[in-house]
């Protein structure tokens, strides 16, 4: 059994695949190829935001959008202490302090509510990330932000796809920026990402520090890095977006199931919350149990791949916990201490998610 099944998705657009890459081997213009801006359009009408500037990876993503927003050592930037540590990294890496605010039990999410304690005349932005593929409370965030005087990057790398109230996930903040990582709902066969903004200042000034910082060949006007998306993956990505929205619907259906299947196991197993004025694509379903290494190693047993996103919050981890000594999140402390990832993608058939679900019922209901 796959965790997630990339194999069946290929074979299901090998043809489209492997033109799009074989066209790219015929011109070959490998960096900055016509596949690149023709990824980005295509992509730019998919959100209904005015620029898309496709970048080498959801990381670089979050780096270059904090560049254009003149991050620098001494800042602050609200972010969540549940989720992958490029959050608070590329944070980090700009010289700033990541201020990390608990999150909500039913999503995972950061915890608007708590935002606004957070706030000090050193903050410079507030980045939400989209867990497991649901936006948080971006409106409550935006107008916390608006108050301030402090832009909001999402940080949308597993949520490529979802809509919160009637717009598009990476369309609802001054930056959005996901991730194109083979496992996300729209990934490549590599590393890539994009960032997404309305704005053209801030737009010309991530295409700029996405070329070192040219604005034009050999005119460096800013410090930039070497941010470019290959045009090979931008050529694997064009090709699964003609089934996209396809797999977002199978993803949720799959969500649904997962969730009527596993209704009975409670309180053993808990699943998390999807809010009514918005959808989520499922980077991950992820489910909180008590016995997580019990349950864990009987799905093991039988043949059920299982993931556990994240084991320890960013204020634990080496890296951070000296910048955090005193700090506690509860809410984050506990789920990384029960969320368990079950297979999850768009081909996973109602056979093997009912064994899936049974596995974990039989195992739930023993305890």
């Amino acid at each position: 059994m796959e965790f997630i099944d990339l194999k069946t998705q290929y074979a299901a657009l090998r043809q489209s695949i492997n033109t799009r890459i074989q066209r790219v081997l015929d011109h070959g213009q490998y960096i900055m190829g016509p596949e690149v801006r023709e990824l980005e359009e295509r992509l730019e009408e998919f959100t209904g935001t005015r620029h898309c500037i496709t970048v080498a990876s959801g990381t670089e993503a979050l780096l270059i959008a904090l560049m254009a927003l003149g991050i620098k050592r001494g800042d602050e930037v609200i972010t969540t202490p549940f989720t992958f540590v490029a959050t608070a990294e590329m944070i980090s890496l700009l010289g700033a302090t990541p201020v990390f605010v608990d999150i909500e039990e039913a999503t995972a999410n950061i915890d608007a509510a708590r935002i606004e304690a957070a706030i000090t005349p050193r903050t410079r932005a507030i980045m939400p990330v989209a867990l497991y593929g649901q936006p948080a409370d971006m409106d409550e965030i935006n107008a916390i932000g608006e108050k301030h005087g402090i832009p909001v990057v999402e940080d949308a790398a597993q949520s490529f796809g979802a809509h919160y109230r009637g717009r598009k996930s990476c369309a609802i903040s001054a930056i959005g920026c996901t991730s194109f990582f083979p496992s996300k709902p729209l990934g490549c066969y590599g590393d890539g990402g994009a960032i997404f903004t309305s704005d053209a200042v801030l737009a010309q000034a991530m295409r700029e520090i996405r070329v070192h910082g040219q604005s034009r060949r050999y005119l460096h006007t800013r410090v930039g890095v070497g941010g470019r998306m290959d045009t090979i993956q931008c050529a694997v990505v064009l090709a699964k977006l003609e089934r996209f929205a396809t797999e977002i619907e199978r993803r949720q259906t799959i969500g649904r199931r997962y969730d009527a299947l596993l209704g009975s196991c409670t309180p053993r197993v808990q699943t998390l919350s999807i809010k009514p004025d918005r959808t989520c694509v499922y980077a991950q379903y992820t489910i909180r149990v008590a016995e997580r290494a019990r349950l864990q190693e009987h799905l093991r047993a039988a043949g059920i791949p299982t993931a556990v996103h994240y084991p320890t919050a960013l204020h634990q981890q080496p890296a951070y916990a000296p910048m955090c000594k005193g700090q506690h999140f509860a809410v984050a402390e506990r789920l990384a201490e029960e969320v368990l990832s079950l297979p999850m993608h768009a081909d996973l058939d109602s056979e093997t998610q009912a064994l899936i679900a049974t596995t974990v019922r039989d195992v739930s209901s023993s305890t």
